[in-house]
């Protein structure tokens, strides 16, 4: 019999406007699920940058003088993808159905006999004029809005209707429009419109590159020419853009124009890029590192051994949270539980490290001020009594900063647990060299100096020096210096004080 394969499925999902936060659940679902991404350009940094490693990713966007993949092409991947059982997500800036050519791509995979689903996403038409402060509807200045495509096919002229627009009186939006917006401006002059009408170009709307410019019929076309104002931007023509300065929000939180890429490993807490997100930072997680259970038998049963002998010790030190984590495993994959750690006492590198304690009914009994290798080291040297026996559960690449403090205390002995491997991350170069190579990213958050290699690896050959470090710890930043980059160091690793830095 031949190779039978299953079905495969498209869905076509809408992106949403840039932000990742303006997902659909059932969008970032998908992006988990789904084994082929076929993506536009207008699709946002931030959503690109979640989706997991070893997907099939396909970009057929196009952008202003440069061709993407003809329609007839996506339409051919998507079946082809389709037939060899895979599932499809066709990722699509804003919704769909909304000047995204997803019915035509309906249609093709209608015609092949493929599977498909529909996942709106918000449009930029809505969305776009809300993080500028511009309610499209209000009940004291209008009560429609009507959304038009500035883009016409190849070869034909507009064929907007302008007089129709302007005697509706209501809110206008016109999408892909920044090339025709001279064009649109006399067209709705031309239909009837007075020149004073406010109206506003909105560029990159809901990331770190917003920008806004709130005029007149009579003066947009020219005030966006001398700003250069440039593709994706959202066209709205109304009374209510006259609300935009006193509505206006989003550049009013503090990291509101900071473009973000966070380093650390994926599967590990958050809570960082989420305090930033909120704080108003566009956020791109990048992972230059993973942390990976052991694997080689010889340590695995060095850990076992290790597991029937923790009666020897006093103080069991942890150095991540990942750490914390993966040692409990190990005790359970052991036959022990934390009875078996009654008698210890316990050391945190930090908050991160000791909440994941307190997880398990754990209260650190040793935190350091700062939050580093070297302060752990000088708080356990400094506290431990004559001969206390440490157990050091950490990854197999951790520094010997912390080493040497405890050293500094003859009558402390140690010993060193591997319970997982740190790699460096390959996965993702191509992708982190288009994020540095646009010159938007402000920033790049380093939380250890693992990271920073992990980053220069996956980067290559790169102007460093055009890199701007903010380091988690002293040792990070020092790895950072060597490698070229300007740095800013955070006063202790906690969300707080990184945000502070940025």
């Amino acid at each position: 019999m031949g190779d039978v394969r299953e079905a495969g499925k498209v869905w076509l999902v809408g992106a949403g406007p840039g932000s990742c936060e303006l997902l659909t659940v059932k969008a970032e679902r998908l992006l988990r699920e789904g084994d082929c991404i076929v993506y536009d350009r207008l699709v946002g940094d931030e959503v690109l940058s979640m989706i997991p490693a070893g997907k099939k990713m396909i970009g057929v966007g196009k952008s202003a003088g440069k061709h993407g993949a003809p329609q007839e092409e996506i339409n051919r991947i998507l079946i082809r993808e389709a037939k060899l059982g895979k599932k499809v997500v066709r990722l699509k800036g804003g919704d769909p159905f909304l000047f995204g050519r997803g019915g035509e791509e309906a249609e093709a995979l209608c015609r092949a006999g493929i599977s498909f689903e529909v996942v709106p996403g918000i449009s930029s038409s809505l969305s776009v004029p809300a993080y500028n402060g511009i309610p499209v509807t209000h009940r004291d200045y209008v009560s429609d809005v009507h959304i038009v495509t500035g883009h016409h096919r190849a070869g034909k002229s507009q064929t907007i209707p302008y007089e129709a627009l302007v005697k509706t009186q209501g809110t206008l939006i016109f999408l892909m429009g920044v090339s025709a917006l001279e064009d649109i401006m006399k067209g709705l002059e031309h239909g009837g419109m007075d020149k004073n009408t406010p109206a506003a170009i909105l560029e990159q709307g809901t990331t770190a590159r917003q920008r806004r410019i709130v005029a007149t019929v009579g003066t947009l076309a020219k005030a966006a020419r001398k700003r250069q104002i440039k593709a994706p931007s959202t066209i709205v023509v109304g009374e209510v853009c006259a609300l935009a300065e006193q509505f206006a929000w989003y550049h009013k939180l503090p990291l509101f124009g900071e473009k973000l890429i966070v380093t650390r490993p994926k599967e590990r807490d958050t809570r960082l890029q989420e305090r930033l997100r909120e704080m108003g930072a566009e956020v791109l997680t990048v992972p230059t590192i993973r942390t990976v259970p052991i694997q080689d038998e010889g340590r695995l049963k060095e850990i076992e051994a290790e597991m029937k002998e923790l009666f020897k010790y006093q103080v069991l030190v942890f150095t991540s949270p990942y750490g914390v984590e993966r040692f409990f495993e190990l005790l359970l994959e052991n036959g022990r539980d934390v009875r078996a750690l009654s008698h210890m006492r316990f050391a945190a590198i930090g908050g991160g490290t000791a909440e994941e304690l307190r997880k398990r009914g754990i209260q650190a009994d040793y935190v350091p001020e700062h939050y580093d290798g070297i302060s752990l080291g000088k708080l356990l040297a400094g506290k431990l009594t004559d001969g206390t026996r440490l157990l050091l559960a950490r990854s197999s690449r951790g520094g010997a900063e912390l080493l040497q403090e405890i050293e500094r205390n003859p009558k402390l002995s140690y010993r060193e647990l591997a319970v997982y491997d740190t790699e460096f991350s390959m996965e993702r170069g191509e992708m982190l060299r288009s994020f540095m190579e646009n010159g938007s990213v402000t920033g790049v958050i380093f939380t250890s100096s693992s990271t920073v290699e992990g980053f220069c690896r996956m980067l290559g050959d790169f102007p460093y020096e055009t890199v701007r470090a903010v380091c988690i710890g002293e040792k990070t930043q020092q790895a950072a210096i060597e490698a070229g980059m300007q740095t800013d160091v955070a006063k202790n690793a906690t969300v707080e004080a990184l945000a502070a830095c940025v």
